[in-house]
């Protein structure tokens, strides 16, 4: 039977690191016709948010467990739900759709199934989109989003019914109206970009000289994690170690925490490409996207053309503050216009529309199929230790049980590992094979 319109929805989220699961549950909370009941899953692994992370998103669910793909599969079997949101890199999606085909292959009904991207998607355009193809929404941020991605569909002879236009769900605060006592500056800094010491070092010492040069500013680097944590991209150059042998001025701090609390009080906003940039511009903020290491796809910055936010530290300097194209803005989802209250109504009524579908839903029909990408799915399933019919490999990781202490202290170690080798080896044989 259709979900009861008395009771709440019944809402999983599944993500796999601290900023989808940002995404995936403040986009469960806007999309959902009328109140739900939030059940999260971690999809274990090595970007699996820690408590301090979680708790930076301020997001609250119902229950919340860490799983593994095979786990998340049998209690999709076993605890029904409303709509399911997959907020997972493009490879888990497709490996989730896959299995849950399967799982839901005999069901007379299934949950609705939602996918999209956490931010600005600047590449892996058409791998992304296909690998998130057989949802039943996939969101797209913008409408600028959302045209390339029916593009993209189409261009293949894939259904595109599915692309549907909404917002980023994280925009939100009061509009900035004026400096605050004292002007603050903040630079939003990047896990991932850029990906070298040089450049990163660069970045730093650039801020270092604005708070230099401006005393009576209060200029902010806001972190997006600690040494030790992963978010959905690698981190292995974090700017509190290469601040270590820095004599940092008395007006230039370190700080984590919510990004729209930081926002409360910021009057500069300065990145490289983080989605920050449009959480500012949303809130009406001076944006400044740098342009002192090129406008180059590698960064992220070419997504910005046109924008009016590009600028150079030396402008910063010199008192720029950048203006942003009004035409820009509307095609990029920020809703600056006041149009956020209404960003997400297409997306609640097509979801109540496939919850009250005669007879349910049709089967999880996703693009890629043992037909179509033969040499390609087998691999995309394999890492997430599921078959070529989307079935759990004899094997694979299960929790039957909580984890016994060995268990924990195994997992834990390994985790350990694997971050040492990205933070502390990986660079090492880098520069290695550059000389």
């Amino acid at each position: 039977m259709p979900a009861s319109a008395n009771k709440p929805l019944r809402v999983a989220v599944l993500a796999d690191s601290d900023t989808r699961w940002k995404w995936g549950t403040l986009t469960a909370k806007r999309i959902a016709p009328r109140d739900i009941r939030l059940d999260g899953f971690l999809l274990r692994g090595r970007a699996t948010p820690t408590a301090r992370q979680l708790g930076e998103v301020g997001v609250r669910a119902d229950s919340l467990r860490e799983v593994t793909a095979a786990e998340f599969l049998r209690a999709m079997d076993e605890e029904p739900c409303d709509v399911l949101v997959l907020a997972l890199v493009g490879g888990g999606v497709q490996a989730m759709l896959h299995g849950l085909r399967g799982v839901w292959r005999d069901r007379p009904r299934r949950p609705v199934v939602v996918t999209g991207y956490v931010g600005v998607v600047y590449e892996k355009l058409t791998d992304g989109l296909l690998l998130r193809h057989g949802a039943d929404l996939v969101l797209a941020n913008s409408r600028q989003d959302a045209e390339r991605f029916r593009a993209v569909y189409e261009g293949v002879g894939a259904d595109a019914d599915a692309v549907t236009e909404v917002a980023l769900p994280f925009l939100g605060g009061d509009p900035h109206t004026g400096g605050h006592t004292p002007y603050t500056v903040v630079f939003a800094a990047q896990p991932s970009v850029p990906d070298t010491r040089t450049d990163r070092t660069y970045l730093l010492n650039r801020l270092v000289e604005h708070a230099r040069r401006h005393p009576e500013r209060e200029v902010l680097l806001k972190l997006r994690s600690r040494p030790g944590e992963h978010t959905t991209h690698i981190e292995e150059l974090p700017y509190q170690k290469l601040a270590r042998g820095i004599d940092l001025p008395a007006n230039l701090r370190l700080v984590y925490g919510h990004m729209g609390e930081v926002l409360d009080r910021t009057d500069l906003l300065v990145t490289v490409s983080s989605t920050a940039a449009l959480e500012a511009l949303h809130r009406r903020i001076p944006t400044a996207v740098l342009t002192d290491l090129g406008i180059r796809e590698a960064l992220g910055n070419h997504h910005f053309v046109g924008s009016g936010c590009l600028a150079s530290w030396d402008q910063l300097d010199a008192g720029h503050r950048p203006a942003p194209d009004e035409k820009w803005l509307a095609r990029q989802g920020v809703a600056a216009d006041g149009t956020y209250a209404t960003a997400f109504d297409a997306a609640r009524a097509r979801i109540a529309e496939l919850l009250g579908r005669p007879g349910g839903l049709p089967p999880l029909a996703p693009y890629y199929t043992p037909v179509t990408a033969p040499g390609y799915l087998p691999g995309v399933l394999a890492r997430h230790h599921l078959g070529p019919d989307g079935t759990p490999l004899p094997g694979a990781p299960a929790a039957d049980r909580d984890p016994g202490p060995v268990r924990r202290i195994v997992r834990r170690t390994a985790r350990g590992a694997y971050r040492h080798g990205v933070q502390r080896v990986a660079p090492v044989i880098r520069r290695m094979g550059e000389l």
